[in-house]
């Protein structure tokens, strides 16, 4: 089977199902509905699929740096090893629909630790039960793994890291919705607005009908976002570290890899209450 790294269709893989090494991770999440995501899982998932969780599994809770807190490599690893994710597998993270909440997280987060064979199904479950493919409930319980790495740590900036970024002229890029980037609303955070100096590229720019845009026109529009700079030049952000990842995978499906996260991102950034905050366009 041929590795997918970034991007895979729901045909292509229905025809790999069942193949050794295939590794279905569904990564639904439901912000502001503990359990919903996992509950949806077990009513219905992809056959063989293995729920991931972004609050137990992606995140780490008794740290600072947002409302998804970057974790550890160890536990995180942890987490592939009870899911019986090994190195070599390919896996296939899924969530709802566009891959933003949280497939793109679990996709940036193999990659980091070096993990090749790992792609986001486009279209998630809501194109795959569109095209009439099959899905189950029952939960597998997969022999666990050995698996040991460490997050490339050159990619991933904390609240102060962003500063020196934003100094150094760097390019951030903000991936929330364009109401919540001027601060019109604000759902989730105690503070409305964005970071002074980033700009405002809603993850939904990348996609078309709920799939991501061709590699070649993602490119062209990246490519004119950085103007002069490079992909490693640009980090990406959003409310807590999560949907930004869509970003990344959208670079890197592009031919534009090398990009950074803010890991704590918008509700990151706001923990330190003398930090400024920008507001409008």
């Amino acid at each position: 089977m041929t590795g997918w790294t970034t991007l895979v269709q729901a045909e292509t893989l229905h025809d790999a199902l069942g193949r050794d090494g295939l590794v279905l991770l569904d990564a639904r999440s439901s912000l502001g509905a503990p359990g919903a995501a996992e509950a949806a899982y077990r009513e219905a998932h992809l056959p063989g699929a293995r729920f991931i969780d972004l609050d137990h599994d992606m995140s780490d809770h008794a740290l600072t740096g947002g409302r998804h807190p970057w974790p550890d490599a160890d536990r995180f690893t942890a987490a592939l090893q009870r899911l019986g994710v090994r190195p070599d597998d390919q896996v296939v993270a899924y969530d709802a629909g566009d891959g933003a909440l949280a497939a793109a997280r679990v996709w940036f987060m193999l990659r980091l630790l070096g993990h090749r064979s790992v792609a986001v199904l486009d279209g998630g479950l809501t194109r795959w039960t569109a095209l009439g493919l099959p899905v189950e409930c029952d939960v597998p319980t997969p022999e666990p793994s050995e698996y040991r790495a460490e997050f490339d740590a050159s990619r991933l900036l904390d609240a102060p890291a962003v500063e020196r970024h934003l100094a150094g002229a760097g390019t951030l890029v903000d991936a929330r919705a364009m109401e919540r980037f001027r601060g019109d609303v604000e759902p989730l955070d105690r503070v409305a607005g964005h970071v002074p100096g980033a700009v405002n590229r809603p993850y939904a720019a990348n996609l078309r009908d709920g799939r991501f845009k061709p590699a070649e026109e993602l490119a062209r529009e990246f490519d004119a976002l950085l103007g002069d700079a490079q992909p490693a030049d640009l980090v990406a952000m959003c409310g807590s570290g999560v949907t930004a990842c869509h970003h990344l995978l959208a670079m890197e499906h592009a031919g534009r890899p090398g990009a950074k996260l803010f890991t704590g991102s918008w509700s990151g950034w706001i923990e330190d209450p003398r930090r400024p905050v920008a507001q409008g366009d």
